[in-house]
């Protein structure tokens, strides 16, 4: 079972590595072609795709060490759960790799034979590498998902995937970029722990 997991780990690796340098490719290619002007954008919004099972009772996004986004609300109605889409950032940002690290904190908020995940906080880090390139804005997606199926127990699903789209153009909406969305999912980075009930 933990090789397969580290096979599979190896695997996602090889992946964004895969990904990065096509990305690099890209970059070249747009440098040689366009002669290297114009600079980069990126759009990275945060969206909450977790059923009512979860509260987001925090949220912290740093980009390349700069704290983005920070907020925390435990209370019962809580106006950070009741958000469907967070900006994080909007902006000019310099071309090549960057990381985005989050850390995003939820509550169990179960009822009937559920109700047991009241007691249960919620911690799942991730972190996503990408590459923009010159000339182009980058949309990055951040969703609060939950992974597995019917057969996942509640406290395993609190997952975060990333969709990026890359296009051309460094203001407003642009023309989409030749090559498709790519998906990443953050995995097997969950910490879950009992809260006081």
């Amino acid at each position: 079972m933990v090789r397969l997991r580290d096979l599979e780990q190896r695997i996602d690796e090889l992946k964004e590595q895969i990904r990065r340098s096509h990305t690099r490719l890209s970059l070249l290619s747009d440098t040689i072609l366009s002669g290297g002007v114009g600079g980069a954008r990126a759009e990275i919004t945060f969206k909450n795709d977790l059923s009512s099972a979860f509260r987001v009772t925090g949220a912290t996004f740093v980009l390349d060490g700069a704290v983005q986004y920070n907020k925390t609300d435990e209370s019962e109605n809580s106006a950070l759960a009741a958000q469907k889409e967070i900006p994080v950032f909007s902006g000019s940002i310099p071309p090549g790799d960057h990381t985005l690290q989050i850390v995003l904190r939820l509550r169990g908020h179960g009822y009937g034979v559920f109700s047991y995940l009241r007691g249960y906080k919620f911690q799942v880090p991730s972190s996503h590498t990408f590459t923009i390139t010159e000339g182009k804005t980058l949309k990055l997606d951040v969703i609060g998902w939950e992974k597995g199926d019917v057969t996942t127990a509640l406290e395993q699903r609190p997952s975060i995937r990333y969709v990026e789209n890359l296009r051309a153009g460094v203001t407003g909406e642009g023309a989409p970029a030749a090559a498709p969305p790519a998906k990443a999912e953050a995995g097997g980075s969950i910490s879950v722990g009992a809260g006081a009930k």
